[in-house]
């Protein structure tokens, strides 16, 4: 259980990493790649779009990645413990099966007849 919100634990971190890059980004060419214009800057406006390519790609990669070890991480039951659907079918009544019904007629009493015209007991 516990690798199980670990690794749940680094999904979320890095889908709010990868949306905060797609943010930063601008599909025009600017975003934060248009504040570094200086020629003196060590790193320039293509290595800030490389980077952030770059960035968006491995945390797509890693989200893929961690989904796949979460799935297999997933905590499972022993044998005791059931799906409940599972448990339904093993409890399922058999469709083929001639269901039993009542043969016998019930006694007709004849303490509740009355004729026409008289007052019908409350109940």
């Amino acid at each position: 259980m516990g690798i199980y919100i670990f690794v749940t634990i680094l999904v979320i971190i890095a889908c709010i990493l990868q949306v905060l890059v797609v943010l930063v980004q601008n599909s025009k060419g600017g975003g934060l790649a248009a504040n570094f214009t200086s020629g003196g800057q060590t790193m320039g406006v293509r290595k800030t779009a490389d980077f952030l390519e770059k960035a968006t790609w491995t945390l797509a990669a890693s989200i893929l990645l961690l989904s796949v070890v979460a799935t297999a991480a997933i905590p499972r039951g022993g044998e005791a413990e059931q799906s409940r659907i599972s448990t339904q079918i093993n409890q399922a009544i058999d469709p083929n099966a001639i269901p039993t019904l009542p043969t016998a007629v019930p006694p007709a009493s004849s303490a509740g007849t009355t004729s026409a015209g008289e007052d019908q007991p409350a109940y």
